[in-house]
């Protein structure tokens, strides 16, 4: 029995970048049309390995700064979501760049509330993502937005909450583009419901 299903879901690659380095300053993300990955992500990117160090997310699981898997691979935003966000900011649109956006795709509803564990397979080239969980507004984005459009990055954290995508972790390598779609697989299991 299939552990996951295949849904009709399908999202269109309208935007690839990566983020040479990390920063508490600003984001500073470079567009590409297409990348090749291998088991620990995207290679000139800041967040590609097998293992990095745990951040203020995971303090409750470990003390900060110790190895553990890196689960935080890849980066991937709705562009609807980012739409949505922008309209909340006053701007006509969010340029991907200054959200550190590895993948934005366009055609899955609620994107940012897919459930965990769910994958994301490349139709063309079998390329696989899994989902780690939903990603969370940080203040250097923040900080990003208000550098190019003052006055309007000061609430992003508040206007992107639930809407900031999710973060995930190679499983098949290969290539992607610009263009591709990349297919919705979820676990096929009930809600947890304790």
């Amino acid at each position: 029995m299939p552990a996951l299903i295949k849904t009709k879901y399908s999202g269109t690659i309208t935007h690839l970048g990566y983020m040479p380095t990390l920063s508490d300053g600003t984001v500073t993300s470079h567009a590409v049309d297409q990348m090749a990955m291998d088991f620990g992500g995207y290679d000139k990117d800041a967040h590609y390995g097998l293992t990095r160090p745990s951040c203020s997310r995971v303090t409750q699981q470990y003390p900060k700064g110790t190895d553990i898997r890196n689960t935080r691979q890849v980066s991937i935003l709705s562009a609807n979501e980012m739409a949505e966000i922008a309209a909340d900011l006053g701007l006509e649109a969010l340029d991907p760049l200054w959200l550190g956006a590895t993948i934005v795709i366009d055609g899955i509803p609620d994107f940012s509330h897919i459930p965990p564990s769910s994958r994301l397979q490349c139709e063309r080239t079998g390329l696989t993502l899994t989902v780690d969980m939903q990603n969370r507004p940080c203040h250097v984005v923040a900080k990003t937005i208000e550098e190019a459009e003052p006055g309007h990055g000061k609430t992003f954290k508040s206007a992107a909450n639930g809407k900031r995508g999710v973060t995930a972790w190679v499983e098949r390598i290969g290539e992607i583009q610009v263009g591709d779609q990349l297919t919705l697989h979820v676990p096929d299991q009930r809600a947890w419901a304790p």
